[in-house]
């Protein structure tokens, strides 16, 4: 049954969520259509040129982004502080970036402003818009409908070209942000497109080892700074995410879920994680609204308005 998008992210519960858009209609999002011999690959670059331009406005980071043939995903962080600390002047400087502003902000903007409910309509716009630079919906909603009228202007039709809705995931815990990471880093090793995360283009992975060796100039993403403490980024070194994505990678392929390896990173270890669980994570990990240790889900559940337990529980290890 769908559930309400305020049912599925909650900034009070978790500032962190998995997200995923299909195409339908058997419309390729980019790709290499083997029946009609057309090739869409560069339609890779308008989804991440607008994702990273998007995220110059937004007040949401970018944690990890996979694009597929036909479907995308992200891991966001959204940053509610950010958003508030932003005054009247550099929220609508943000906002008008992809809208036009109405007549009263044009006033504003000018210092014609002259009355005391003009100037009331004016903040309540200004509000509003701040609220809305903060939310994963607007967002979303302006990345895919970029891409809708571009990819129908180039296939010369009309109607949907996303499902209807994107599909958002609650990521309660570190556990939860960092597999759900490299689940989507995952995606093209896993569906068989490239062999190596390296060599996944148009994935974080592969932007974070480029930035790392200084290949390219790389889009900015949500640092990984491996500090559990700190505020500002995700509490896992580079080479430490690199090796876990590296040795998840290599498990899945090998199609074996036994023994923990000999050389496991000790990032497994950190997260009191056991190898049976973490490779379950990766490959089954977004098939749930929430995901999270059973005790963090339980805590939150009133956050998403549920009673009853559910979504992806980490086991503790035996």
């Amino acid at each position: 049954m769908t559930r309400a998008r305020n049912q599925q992210i909650c900034l009070d519960a978790t500032e962190y969520y998995h997200c995923v858009s299909r195409c339908v209609r058997r419309a390729f999002l980019c790709g290499f259509d083997e029946d009609t011999g057309v090739s869409y690959e560069h339609r890779r670059g308008w989804v991440e040129e607008r994702l990273f331009a998007l995220t110059q406005v937004f007040c949401i980071d970018i944690c990890a982004y996979a694009i597929m043939s036909n479907h995308y995903h992200l891991v966001l962080h959204v940053n509610r502080q950010q958003a508030s600390a932003l005054s009247d002047l550099e929220v609508i400087d943000r906002w008008i970036t992809f809208h036009l502003p109405p007549v009263l902000i044009q006033k504003y903007l000018r210092g014609e402003i002259n009355s005391t409910a003009e100037r009331a309509s004016a903040l309540k716009i200004i509000n509003l818009w701040r609220e809305r630079l903060y939310s994963i919906s607007w967002m979303m909603k302006l990345l895919n409908q970029f891409i809708a009228t571009e990819a129908n202007k180039e296939d010369a039709c009309s109607g949907h070209f996303w499902e209807g809705r994107f599909k958002s995931q609650a990521l309660l815990d570190d556990k939860a942000l960092i597999a759900a990471m490299a689940y989507v880093d995952l995606n093209p090793v896993r569906a068989g497109i490239s062999d190596t995360p390296e060599s996944s283009d148009f994935t974080s992975i592969q932007s974070r080892i480029n930035a790392d060796q200084g290949k390219k100039e790389t889009p900015k993403l949500y640092p990984l700074i491996g500090d559990i403490q700190a505020q500002d980024g995700i509490p896992i070194r580079l080479v430490d995410y690199i090796q876990l994505v590296e040795w998840t990678g290599r498990r899945f392929r090998e199609q074996k879920q036994g023994q923990i390896h000999p050389n496991q990173p000790p990032i497994l270890e950190r997260l009191a994680l056991c190898s049976d669980t973490w490779i379950h994570a990766a490959l089954h990990l977004s098939q749930a609204s929430l995901a999270g240790e059973a005790s963090t889900i339980k805590r939150n559940l009133h956050h998403f308005g549920r009673k009853r337990m559910t979504g992806f529980r980490f086991s503790q290890p035996r």
